[in-house]
């Protein structure tokens, strides 16, 4: 297995980013091209062990747990090709956003929508329903028009909307279970810059003009500090052509991107895990000092943010309507486990599409996430106090974050589950890329 780099038994152990999953793996790989992959998988299945990809690492759910063979593909993280003229580019599934996005930008293109952080790989992305937002865009999955997969045999497929569309609507958010993603191909787009505005307004306010906000932007997201009137508010908009760029001099974006919003706010963060009864004050100061700025960036700057201080996280996607429900009871659950809460709760919109288990199928929705500061110890109280009032919403859990629902209670979420799980069983009907996540959600 010439070029396979391999760490047998004996590795440590396995965490993700935010460190609440843990995985002690028989065998880790790290496997050098698309052979080295189907040799292992065929191994796996010739031997009975289970297999999951880790990709960043980037999940808050146990989604690559295993005790069998952890895949990284960071061997596998070349750009294949990028068409200007289409705006086609196909690149190896284990390449980071961020690379990705500065590989992009080098050859004049970009994503039309992203979300607001971007270590995760692009097939850790797509696999697990990563999206941005913006009433007129679609999640990352959307974005795909092409896929190399390794299915639990071995085999090497293709597939696409016209070459087995089946495997390929099932597989642009499939969850690790069908295969190994060794390749993406994605409709990219001409580079552009966007104008953020970024501002401090009443959370009344946002509420009362949400619709009209998430009509009026290209992307408009908020977040609301608990224990507050006030919400920053984003609205990032293409610059016109003509328009003078106003970028941000490199003194202000380490001040307002590393100082204040990582260094700072982890150090509030930590008074506040020491003393709860500060936090409340601690958010108030927090809206205060982050002021309002518009400026100009390339897309991919403006849509991510670098997070360095780690938390968990809870997102749920609601029918668009039920966008306000949704945002009170967040509230109310605050309220009434009486639950001290640092970190904003973010507040999205997006399109709908027609992926079987995409978070968005069949509807325009709006999502909500939840996050508590890592090391705090009510996160599960407010994740299952929330969770619990945005399912009466009909609401779906993100597939990469924190959430408590099986099977049984989300089927009836979406339409096309059962054909997710015919093509499942087309791909791997021996599960060898099965975990005990992958059982809770889709059942055995």
């Amino acid at each position: 297995m010439t070029g396979l780099d391999r760490r047998r038994a004996g590795a440590p152990a396995w965490h993700n980013w935010a460190r609440n999953q843990t995985a002690c793996p028989a065998t880790i790989e790290h496997p050098a091209d698309v052979e080295d992959v189907t040799r292992l998988v065929e191994e796996a299945a010739a031997t009975g062990r289970s297999m999951k990809v880790a990709g960043s690492g980037h999940s808050f759910t146990a989604a690559a747990v295993t005790d069998g063979t952890l895949l990284h593909l960071d061997r596998l993280s070349r750009l294949l090709e990028a068409d200007a003229e289409t705006g086609l580019v196909t690149v190896q599934a284990g390449m980071p956003l961020h690379v990705f996005n500065r590989k992009l930008a080098a050859a004049g293109l970009a994503m039309s929508n992203l979300g607001d952080i971007d270590r995760q790989t692009v097939a850790g992305a797509i696999s697990t329903g990563t999206h941005g937002t913006g009433t007129r865009l679609g999640g990352l999955a959307t974005q795909v028009r092409g896929l190399q997969i390794v299915l639990g045999d071995g085999s090497v497929v293709e597939c696409s909307a016209a070459e087995r569309p089946d495997l390929f609507s099932a597989a642009r958010v499939g969850l690790g279970a069908l295969g190994v993603l060794t390749a993406v191909t994605l409709q990219c787009e001409p580079a552009f810059v966007l104008q953020a505005k970024e501002e401090a307004m009443a959370i009344n306010q946002v509420m009362a003009d949400f619709d009209e906000m998430a009509e009026r932007n290209e992307h408009f997201e908020f977040f609301w500090f608990p224990h507050t009137d006030s919400a920053m508010v984003k609205q990032n908009n293409r610059l016109d052509t003509g328009q003078t760029q106003q970028p941000l001099s490199s003194v202000r974006s380490w001040i307002e991107a590393d100082l204040l919003a990582n260094t700072v706010f982890g150090a509030v963060c930590q008074l506040g895990l020491r003393r709860p009864s500060l936090i409340p004050k601690i958010n108030r100061r927090s809206v205060r000092l982050l002021g309002a700025r518009t400026y100009t960036a390339p897309s991919h700057e403006v849509f991510s943010s670098p997070r360095r201080v780690r938390f968990v996280e809870m997102e749920y996607a609601v029918p668009r309507a039920a966008v306000h429900d949704a945002f009170a009871a967040i509230r109310a659950v605050i309220d009434r486990e009486r639950l001290m809460v640092s970190f904003p709760v973010e507040v999205r919109v997006a399109r709908g599409d027609d992926i079987p288990l995409s978070t968005a199928t069949g509807r325009d929705s709006a999502y909500l996430a939840v996050h508590m500061y890592r090391g705090e110890r009510d996160y599960e109280r407010f994740f299952r106090g929330v969770e619990h009032e945005l399912s009466a919403l009909e609401g779906r859990p993100h597939w990469g974050k924190l959430h408590y629902r099986s099977a049984v209670d989300l089927r009836p979420l979406y339409p096309q589950f059962d054909q997710f799980l015919a093509a499942r069983e087309q791909a791997d009907p021996a599960r060898v890329f099965r975990n005990d996540y992958l059982d809770r959600v889709l059942g055995r």
